[in-house]
């Protein structure tokens, strides 16, 4: 994968390997795969320890230099400071700083450039350079730091990128492809398509959770035997408000319109809920209950491989951004894509994209895809 050049004026940032010298983290030799991480978190160091165990060679900083230290003691990463020969460089700092690590990193490096934050259309508005991929891995934990890091976090999680018509199609397939060797399940959104939905799915209830939480703690005060009587239900319901309160300032700050919009939502569907239950409406009562029952025994699971599959290869069109395209097609259609590759020729003609789905959607993705201008061909596999 070819990169650009770092910026007039740019000088990578140093970097010390295990030993405290040298550049290289094994001792001089060469490394095939290489990579950089930026913000030694809980999301940074899990990247890290998933990439370590597939066989990069890791170097990583953060604005803790004890933190550093301590990434590589327990060896987290092999090296420290910012790699200019890496492959892809992840950004996992917070929400607010992200934009200024990237660039950064776009200019210290010639590989790739990606992020994980939980925002995605301020990041994307603000750096626009053909080798950056927004994205934001569905995976946490209450644990804190590198004490929760985790090297099969991502596994069967979703992995949502954002590419715009800026980022090029090399870079999307090639965050995609390294994303999905970390185990994780590939969706392509617009950016601010991705903000309005993880407002739902993420953030609000996150603040739903604190909120309740709140409220039981307030009451505790007066009944001292209440959060002793907390069972199963108030404790998955409100597990996320143990997440690291300082993080969802900056992400409340990002994301500010959607996250209100659905609060407002959740707000009128409590309203008419209490109107429900203060009115004794046994009937609506129960109809709400039972849509509200039957749409989370519906929730999606991780993605299960169909005994028939079928492999779709299209042809990339020359226009900025479509590869992406078809990621995002198949996110709109449902269609789980369980594997891909890019192909390029040795002459240098468009790259063809190979897709591994489930035989049962071939038909409807490739409907979708004809009518977006692309010319896919179908082949049912076993």
């Amino acid at each position: 994968m070819a990169g650009t050049e770092p910026a007039d004026g740019a000088a990578p940032a140093g970097r010390t390997g295990p030993d405290g010298g040298g550049d290289e983290p094994n001792g001089g030799a060469e490394v095939a795969r290489r990579a950089n991480v930026i913000g030694l978190g809980l999301i940074g160091g899990s990247v890290a320890l998933g990439l370590s165990a597939l066989g990069w060679a890791v170097s990583g900083e953060d604005k803790d230099p004890a933190r550093v230290d301590a990434a590589r003691r327990r060896g987290v990463i092999g090296a420290s400071g910012l790699d200019p020969e890496a492959t892809v460089t992840f950004v996992a700092t917070p929400v607010s700083s992200i934009p200024e690590a990237v660039r950064r990193a776009l200019a210290g490096t010639t590989g790739v450039v990606t992020d994980v934050g939980g925002v995605k259309g301020p990041i994307a508005a603000a750096v626009t350079d053909p080798r950056f991929c927004a994205g934001h891995p569905m995976a946490g934990s209450e644990l804190d730091g590198l004490d929760g890091a985790d090297a099969t976090m991502f596994e069967g999680a979703v992995w949502v990128l954002t590419p715009t018509a800026e980022t090029a199609d090399t870079t999307f397939a090639a965050v995609a492809r390294i994303v999905s060797d970390l185990g994780a399940e590939v969706v392509a959104l617009p950016p601010d398509r991705h903000d309005t939905l993880v407002a739902v799915v993420s953030h609000v209830p996150h603040l739903t959770a604190a909120a309740l939480m709140t409220v039981a703690d307030q009451r505790a005060e007066e009944h001292a035997a209440l959060l002793r009587l907390a069972a199963g239900g108030f404790r998955d319901m409100t597990r996320i408000a143990a997440g690291q309160p300082d993080l969802w300032l900056d992400i409340c700050a990002e994301n500010r319109t959607a996250i209100v919009d659905a609060l407002d939502a959740l707000v009128d569907r409590l309203v008419r809920m209490r109107q429900t239950v203060a009115g004794d409406e046994r009937d609506a009562l129960l109809a709400d209950l039972t849509r509200a029952r039957d749409a989370r025994i519906n929730l999606p699971g991780r993605v299960a491989r169909s005994a028939e599959m079928a492999e779709v290869r299209t042809v990339i069109p020359d226009r900025p951004g479509a590869a992406a395209e078809v990621f995002t097609l198949a996110a709109e259609l449902g269609v789980n894509v369980t594997d891909f590759e890019v192909y390029h020729s040795a002459e240098g003609a468009r790259g063809v994209l190979i897709l591994l789905i489930d035989a049962a959607q071939s038909d409807l993705f490739r409907g979708g895809l004809i009518a977006r201008g692309f010319r896919p061909s179908v082949r049912r596999l076993g």
